[in-house]
């Protein structure tokens, strides 16, 4: 990583697949309608930052920090999360189109999914105690050895858990969404 350190800047409108991104440490900066699809943008460090109507769709993140993070209806399909530096993750996701991104093996207890699209998203093996799904389309999203203690999914939609293959104490559903813990076990729900 070099040494540049960007601090409390603001990014709009900027095609970083133009325009390459500096490496370095963006420090409480805000990202706007930036297009990041495609980028390579590994090993770099982002603090307390936002992004904001940004598209992130297949940008390489291995090895980059996400620490305190919050992205707000961003594009971010097949996003590869599990690549990044896991060290102090932390992030936020308000009505982002997530789809076939990976958090596989990551740990991001108390994570904040609102109004999300996560349909076909590898959640194998992450530890999600005491996350939110408030209102998330998780249609074929995998969740397979994971950590669901404690997490919300009492608004959410379209996902089949296996509660013979994931922790799923205290874990909160809804009478209307329950059925999609009983899916691998033949069970008819009229």
């Amino acid at each position: 990583m070099s040494n540049n350190f960007i601090e409390s800047e603001e990014f709009v409108k900027i095609d970083f697949s133009k325009t390459p991104l500096k490496k370095g440490i963006y420090d409480q900066c805000r990202f706007v309608n930036c297009n990041f699809e495609n980028v390579h943008a590994s090993n770099i460090e982002f603090v307390e930052c936002e992004f904001i109507d940004c598209n992130f769709s297949n940008a390489i993140v291995k090895d980059t920090a996400f620490k305190d993070v919050r992205f707000e209806n961003c594009k971010m399909l097949g996003v590869k999360f599990s690549d990044c530096n896991s060290f102090l993750l932390k992030v936020y996701f308000k009505e982002c189109t997530l789809s076939f991104a990976s958090f596989f093996q990551l740990k991001m207890s108390h994570t904040k999914f609102m109004k999300c699209n996560l349909t076909s998203v590898d959640f194998v093996e992450t530890q999600l105690t005491n996350a939110t799904f408030e209102q998330c389309d998780l249609k074929s999203a995998i969740f397979e050895s994971s950590n669901l203690q404690k997490a919300d999914f009492s608004s959410s939609f379209n996902f089949i858990i296996s509660p013979d293959k994931n922790l799923l104490k205290g874990a909160i559903f809804s009478k209307e969404n329950v059925v999609g813990l009983l899916d691998g076990f033949g069970i008819v729900v009229h």
